[in-house]
């Protein structure tokens, strides 16, 4: 199993909070039972920045992780990285977040988990909570797992925060049990 023996290194991305950041890597690291930590703050690649669309292009946010990833020494880790810009992917107005398997990495933005920007009420906790939702979701892909159709499995994709705030915190049976067939992975409320 890919998570066994894994290492969960959290990357922000331009301005992201520190302490949310904090606890993120340790909501994650109980998640998934990996060790999880804080790396230093990085720019966000200008070449992300679309002036079109005004907006940062998750894919080459993936490839630059990509390449600090592969460049790191020692067991290759999973790299998680964290920004408040907003994401697209070609084909979406915007993304949460995207993973690349192969590459062993994953992003996710909070400007559109936010409360304030999401026009919802709320406060850090349901930031934490949007976050830690958006960051399962796309370790699970890293891990190997797709989109899921049970609407209250944390696999299920989101179209919009309030997709993210119905859906639950965990795995449904079936990501679970082919996420870990030892089941050494955990669910987020389980803290």
């Amino acid at each position: 199993m890919m998570i066994k023996n894994s290492r969960l290194l959290i990357i922000p991305l331009g301005e992201a909070g520190q302490s949310l950041l904090a606890g993120l890597a340790a909501s994650l690291a109980r998640v998934f039972g990996m060790e999880a930590g804080v790396g230093e703050q990085l720019p966000i690649p200008g070449a992300a920045w679309s002036r079109r669309r005004r907006q940062h292009s998750s894919g080459k946010v993936l490839t630059v992780l990509a390449r600090i990833a592969s460049a790191s020494s020692g067991p290759r880790p999973v790299l998680l990285g964290v920004t408040g810009v907003d994401l697209f992917t070609p084909g979406l107005n915007f993304v949460f977040g995207e993973a690349d398997p192969r590459g062993r990495v994953a992003v996710i933005s909070l400007a559109r988990l936010d409360s304030a920007q999401a026009g919802a009420p709320g406060g850090s906790g349901l930031l934490h909570e949007r976050a830690l939702k958006e960051a399962v979701h796309e370790l699970g892909h890293v891990f190997g797992l797709a989109h899921c159709g049970d609407p209250g499995c944390i696999m299920h994709f989101s179209n919009s925060v309030r997709d993210t705030d119905r859906k639950g915190p965990g795995f449904c049976p079936g990501c679970l049990a082919e996420l870990t067939p030892g089941g050494s992975v955990s669910s987020p409320d389980a803290q």
